[in-house]
């Protein structure tokens, strides 16, 4: 019973209350859930394709980074630094890092919509059921490969592969497994400041306008006090690419609206300080490459471009199926490439002699194919199996 309720008076009783007046909100609720249906009637695309060619780009772009773009345990794999290998494409590969707040974006953007209307519980075993089973697999695979006697790259200790298990490594002082997990701890972040704030009371536009203004001017408190732990709760180094597709979400459901476009405007403008400062440096002869500002800028701005035109409709045309199935394998992708790549990047380049350009190729589509397994042995069968069981009330 909601806690304004009460008794009902006798007069009150005998005839109904005036009906209150419409919230704008209900109103555009309204609006947008007739956009939708009738956008259902005349044939336009339910699933969002481009969005997911936009997920595998990404990905492709943080694997060019991871195998081109720096330093590290694959100047061990090559050989040599990768420098050497990509004489001139090593400077562009190394601002496919930016993949990672391209990601953040269309994640702000998804979890807004997969979130709404939802339960928590419902909420909660979609993410979880997503997140975990491919996850949990690469853990296994990356130790169970690393512990090979042949294998140069040092493994994790039990202990610490075990924690890993539960993706709070980093909070917990585990060494990673994964080296791209960092991101994942962000994503869990985002979701559960999501689920309580937005989730739990009920998704409506308002509140998550509210949320988005709440959470922006907290991360930049958090920054300025420099707390630890405001710091670690409200992420303001990756906020504004959540915040940001969450205002796209908005332009998405409910159309041109001037608070959707303010909320992704200072995310964009505050997305892209935060680039520039955690990627940029002075030139430097001894440094691995060095990354344009106005470059940072153009792909930060790249990514939130990419998900508004997606989110209004202009890149419907691009609805061809294997978007759907390239989506799919993103995930699994991301999760696998980075540390099985070093591997196979020895392998085929070292003891097989294929050249550079030839072995990138070739461990790109090896880590799809990967992932394409992952896909279809794990996720498509343990993914319902958990949030079945996580949604089944128990009586």
């Amino acid at each position: 019973m909601p806690a304004e309720a009460g008794p009902i008076p006798a007069e009150a009783a005998s005839a109904p209350a005036p009906a209150p007046p419409r919230a704008p909100d209900d109103a555009l609720e309204r609006s947008a859930e007739r956009t939708a249906k009738a956008a259902a009637r005349g044939g336009h695309p339910v699933r969002l394709r481009a969005l997911d060619g936009l997920r595998l780009l990404a990905a492709l772009m943080v694997a060019a980074y991871h195998y081109g773009g720096r330093d590290g345990e694959i100047s061990q794999a090559w050989g040599s630094s990768p420098r050497e290998q990509f004489p001139t494409l090593s400077s562009y590969f190394a601002y496919g890092c930016l993949g990672v707040q391209i990601f953040f974006v269309i994640s702000g953007f998804v979890i807004c919509m997969s979130g709404w209307g939802r339960p928590l519980r419902s909420f909660f075993a979609s993410r979880v059921s997503r997140l975990y089973p491919a996850y949990w697999v690469a853990i296994v695979l990356v130790t169970a490969v690393f512990a090979l006697p042949w294998v140069a790259y040092k493994a994790v200790s039990p202990s610490d592969a075990l924690v890993n298990l539960t993706m709070l490594q980093q909070p917990l002082g585990a060494h990673r497994v994964l080296g791209v997990c960092w991101t994942l701890w962000a994503e869990l972040r985002f979701y559960a400041l999501f689920a309580l704030f937005v989730v739990l009371p009920g998704a409506s536009r308002h509140r998550v306008v509210l949320f988005c203004a709440v959470w922006t001017l907290g991360a930049a408190f958090a920054e300025a006090a420099n707390l630890p732990l405001l710091d670690v709760v409200l992420m303001p180094e990756y906020a504004s690419y959540f915040i940001g597709g969450m205002g796209i979400y908005l332009l998405h459901r409910f159309g041109h609206d001037a608070l959707a476009w303010g909320i992704v405007g200072i995310s964009f403008l505050i997305g892209q300080h935060y680039a520039i400062g955690e990627l940029w440096h002075p030139a430097n002869v001894n440094a691995f490459s060095y990354r344009s500002a106005t470059v940072i800028i153009a792909i930060v701005a790249f990514g939130y471009v990419a998900v508004t035109l997606i989110a209004l409709g202009k890149l419907n045309w691009a609805n061809w199926r294997w978007l759907t199935l390239a989506g799919a394998l993103t995930y699994p992708f991301y999760l696998v490439h980075e540390h099985l790549g070093w591997v196979v990047v020895g392998v085929l380049h070292r003891k097989l002699g294929i050249p550079s350009y030839g072995t990138f190729v070739l461990t790109v589509l090896l880590m799809l194919g990967l992932a394409w397994v992952l896909y279809r042995l794990v996720e498509q069968r343990l993914t319902p199996v958990i949030k079945r069981s996580l949604t089944t009330v128990r009586r």
